[in-house]
């Protein structure tokens, strides 16, 4: 009797364990594809910033500008520095665009990336 409780004590912590490892695969993973969808809410200002300063290449877009992407709060901000180079001007664009969701710094459900990017015109 005494034999039949304790492999019954250590199959239940055996099962409450594999329980918890299961849970952490499983908000891991939730976790990796958000930060997958996030690079790519980043990478979306990223493209709009250059797109944007294609189409008038002597000002960067405002900054810094405000957006929601795919339940993603997104934030682009922009510089430039002109220089001349041989009686012609030069433009760097310099871009950074961040993408976060899921409450506050620090929280489980925290996600945020950011990309950034120059541009010379």
């Amino acid at each position: 009797m005494v034999a039949a409780i304790f492999l019954l004590v250590v199959l239940a912590a055996l099962g409450a364990f594999m329980v918890t490892f299961s849970n952490t695969q499983h908000l891991t993973s939730a976790q990796d594809v958000q930060g997958s969808r996030a690079y790519w809410a980043a990478r979306t200002g990223i493209s709009w910033a250059i797109g944007t300063i294609s189409a008038v290449p002597s000002t960067c877009p405002m900054s810094p500008a405000i957006f929601n992407v795919d339940g993603f709060a997104l934030s682009v901000t922009c510089g430039l520095k002109s220089y001349d180079e041989g009686g012609i001007t030069k433009r760097v664009f310099s871009m950074t665009s961040m993408a976060t969701a899921g409450g506050a710094i620090g929280t489980i459900g925290h996600i945020e990336r950011s990309l950034s990017a120059t541009v010379e015109y």
